[in-house]
């Protein structure tokens, strides 16, 4: 698993390096500039066949720096390389005024203003790479004459101003975009800014930051390319550091020996008539996912309805409170999904007789589950324990933790900004259990901190899950493999890898029922 890394735990991790010195900061940047000039020659293989026309915009700190090393390396190459700064470059830090310097016995470095850009466009229509070296991580508040830089590089790109348009490349991310959180920071505290320079390319060191897979992120950086510079690993404790959800030990998902009880067995609790269509998805999931025994509780009313849908997957009839009691003495019943279709009333009476079980079953709670206590939050936090996984879109979100998704949604006005990492993990400390936020950019988080980002993005990208049901069959995932004996965030992180490859395995025309249907596809492929 990858580290996601904040801004200043980057440039903590560089401050170290540095201070050992196992390297010098013009060390880091001349690698960090040559890194730039590499990803772009191996994205764009035409642009290595001859000398080209380059514009680069460098910004008042190290990103700028990096900026003056990628001139100063196309320039060797026999290109035409313009400069742009944005600010004083009396006020540059060191290791950026030592490449400025450099770069200013080679070239002309020019103010970079509105109008600077807009003639060059013009002059120019044939460019064919600029380079965004103005803030990258650096950036922790909005400029409107940078927001108008912003359009204004945009628009070239679209228009291409009767050329073709030229590649955009942006060192470490786009600016304009918040390295923390993926989030645009606006232009004050009521009107957001939605000019962030558009890059086809970013190139970024050492490890993918969060800015990059939150929230508008990867919108904003195109393709993404990580470049090593040198850095060491984290020190940092794991629980302080998000991390991408990875390939998960497949060793733990295999079955090697035992019976049907010695993988667990799931209840997933049902709504009534007319309304069995998610839990019955949940079940698939939990089934598919490995869990021994998967049996559906369901009202008498739908009794009827889900005996002629269901064969590998049994049913129980649960119609009150007490019913499910009744059940739940059965302790080989381990793991338990509440929520898809469920019913707000019908999760409101089953909800906490699940959560108050004598032998603490694990318990998924989803959808109407959540919903059903957006009125007293306080009340299900008060049941909930460290075996419990939450698992909210963004609206259930804001309903549990209103104040919460109140700072999520608030516009950006500084740097770094409230992330959805920040929310998830303060959703967890307060529920006192494992919250997975959904998402494109699901986000999974426990109460002390540990947390793993499952990104459907960039190469991973599974547009395909915004589907009915989909998150029905996550749930069941999540308690099939508690069921299995998984820990609460082990079998979250697991569920959601798993989630995103079935959808990726199975592709264009995706519906909920095909997702459990792939998932022997990807144990095959983890060599089960």
């Amino acid at each position: 698993m990858a580290e996601l890394l904040t801004a200043e735990q980057m440039r903590s991790l560089e401050r170290a390096a540095i201070d050992s010195g196992a390297v010098t900061g013009l060390d880091l940047m001349e690698r960090a500039g040559a890194g730039v000039v590499e990803a772009v020659l191996e994205e764009w293989p035409d642009l290595a066949e001859g000398p080209h026309r380059a514009v680069v915009l460098c910004g008042p700190g190290n990103n700028g720096g990096d900026g003056f090393v990628v001139a100063r390396l196309l320039h060797a190459r026999g290109w035409q390389v313009e400069v742009f700064l944005y600010g004083d470059p009396d006020n540059l830090p060191p290791d950026a005024r030592v490449n400025y310097e450099r770069w200013g016995a080679l070239g002309q470095v020019s103010p970079l203003t509105e109008a600077a850009i807009d003639g060059y466009a013009e002059e120019h229509p044939t460019c064919r790479l600029a380079v965004d070296a103005l803030f990258g991580t650096g950036l922790a508040r909005p400029f409107l004459t940078l927001a108008r830089v912003q359009m204004e590089v945009n628009g070239w790109q679209a228009t291409s101003r009767g050329g073709a348009a030229p590649h955009v490349v942006a060192v470490d991310i786009p600016s304009g975009l918040c390295a923390d959180s993926g989030r645009y920071l606006g232009l004050d505290g009521e009107t957001p800014c939605d000019a962030s320079i558009m890059a086809n390319l970013t190139v970024t060191f050492h490890s993918r930051k969060l800015g990059h897979v939150l929230a508008d992120g990867p919108a904003a950086c195109g393709r993404l390319v990580v470049r090593d510079i040198g850095l060491p690993a984290s020190p940092r404790a794991e629980a302080e550091v998000a991390q991408d959800c990875g390939p998960p030990d497949a060793r733990g998902l295999g079955k090697h020996a035992g019976h049907k009880y010695g993988h667990g067995h799931a209840l997933i609790l049902s709504g009534g008539f007319g309304r069995t269509g998610a839990a019955r998805l949940a079940a698939r999931g939990a089934l598919r996912i490995g869990a021994g025994l998967v049996t559906l509780g369901v009202p008498g009313s739908a009794q009827m309805e889900v005996a002629s849908q269901i064969t590998a997957v049994m049913l129980r009839r649960v119609e009150e409170a007490e019913d499910l009691a009744l059940l739940l003495e059965d302790r080989r019943l381990n793991a338990l999904c509440l929520g898809p279709g469920l019913g707000v009333g019908r999760a409101r009476a089953l909800v906490p007789v699940a959560l108050r079980a004598e032998h603490r079953p694990r318990v998924v709670l989803d959808a109407d589950a959540l919903t059903a206590f957006a009125d007293e939050p306080a009340a299900l936090f008060g049941m909930l324990h460290d075996t419990c996984v939450l698992t909210p879109h963004g609206g259930e979100f804001a309903r549990l933790f209103p104040d919460i998704a109140g700072s999520l949604t608030a516009p950006a006005e500084t740097g770094p900004a409230f992330s959805k990492v920040d929310a998830t993990r303060a959703a967890a400390k307060r529920a006192g259990c494992v919250v997975l936020y959904k998402g494109p950019d699901t986000v999974i988080a426990a109460p002390d901190g540990w947390c793993r980002v499952n990104a459907a993005v960039y190469d991973r990208a599974a547009p395909w899950l915004a589907t009915a049901g989909a998150g029905d069959v996550l749930a069941g995932m999540i308690c099939g493999l508690m069921a299995r004996g998984f820990p609460a965030m082990m079998a979250a992180e697991t569920a959601a890898w798993l989630h995103v490859e079935a959808a990726r395995s199975f592709g264009p025309g995706l519906i909920a029922e095909d997702l459990p249907e792939d998932l022997p596809k990807i144990f095959r492929a983890l060599g089960l």
